[in-house]
């Protein structure tokens, strides 16, 4: 229930994938929240191959990695640097299997009553930890988001009656073809930052309460017509407001219909039968 400028975003992984999010979550609180984006970057903390970035070592950094680099101190180590940022929220950007290993887990839970936990790295063989260590090392407590898949899991909470979790993975295939499908709709010249922005607040939108029960954080993949159908008119309709394209011929009015009536429904022909 705490706001996003509560949170304290701690990054294992300092590459332009991590610090591009890292500055979409920036903007998402100069837009919403009115701060600067000096004083937004300052929930987000990275660790790269040395060690923390921060301000003793921006001499030596990259120039993506210098917002981010804080008057911390520095640190080489996952778990010491958990306990000196206390971070709400884990994301691993890193390729590094295991990275979050049960010390930095039961750490995050330590430190927070429902920690968040992204592994984001692909493919599944690079994940920074599973879904079900995740859930064993803080008691069912994660809310848990990876790159890659991994399968449902049947677990007892405290309750002791087990129950289905389905592990949410945060992948690009709910926003990326509604973006680019609002884009061709309206022509537009350019896809900004805030259009990506606005896709993910309108895809947390459209996540049912029964499905956040089961630990999906995002729509349910049988879902995926639904979801890109709203998203792409959410998009569609920002983009020509914003003046980053134009009505298209044959508007009726309606995003959701308009787009509806753009769908093209492919179907799939056994495989014989196209020889």
């Amino acid at each position: 229930g705490s706001s996003l400028s509560e949170q304290r975003i701690l990054f294992l992984g300092a590459g332009e994938a991590g610090t591009g999010i890292a500055n979409l979550v920036a903007l998402t609180l100069v837009n919403h929240q009115g701060m600067s984006l000096e004083e937004a970057r300052k929930i987000c903390f990275f660790m790269d191959s040395k060690g923390v970035v921060c301000s003793s070592r921006r001499a030596q950094l990259q120039h993506h990695k210098l917002p981010f680099a804080h008057e911390i101190p520095h640190s080489t180590s996952l778990l010491q640097s958990i306990l000196l940022i206390k971070p709400t929220v884990l994301i691993g950007v890193s390729t590094i299997k295991g990275a979050f290993d049960q010390q930095v887990v039961e750490c995050m839970a330590r430190l927070n009553d429902r920690p968040l936990i992204f592994p984001l790295s692909n493919p599944t063989s690079m994940s920074e930890c599973t879904f079900e260590d995740a859930m064993n090392w803080t008691d069912g407590r994660v809310v848990f988001a990876s790159g890659s898949p991994f399968p449902m899991l049947t677990y007892s909470k405290s309750t002791g009656v087990p129950s289905n979790y389905y592990p949410a993975q945060a992948n690009n295939a709910y926003i990326f073809p509604s973006i680019g499908f609002a884009a061709t709709l309206t022509t537009a010249s350019v896809v900004t930052d805030e259009v990506f922005i606005l896709a993910a607040e309108s895809l947390a939108s459209l996540t049912t309460s029964a499905e956040l029960e089961q630990g999906q954080l995002f729509p349910s993949f049988d879902r995926i017509r639904e979801v890109s159908l709203k998203l792409t008119a959410v998009c569609a309709e920002y983009m020509c407001a914003a003046k980053l394209g134009s009505m298209p011929p044959g508007f009726c009015g309606e995003w959701e219909q308009f787009v509806t009536e753009q769908l093209h429904y492919g179907q799939q022909q056994p495989l014989l039968a196209r020889f």
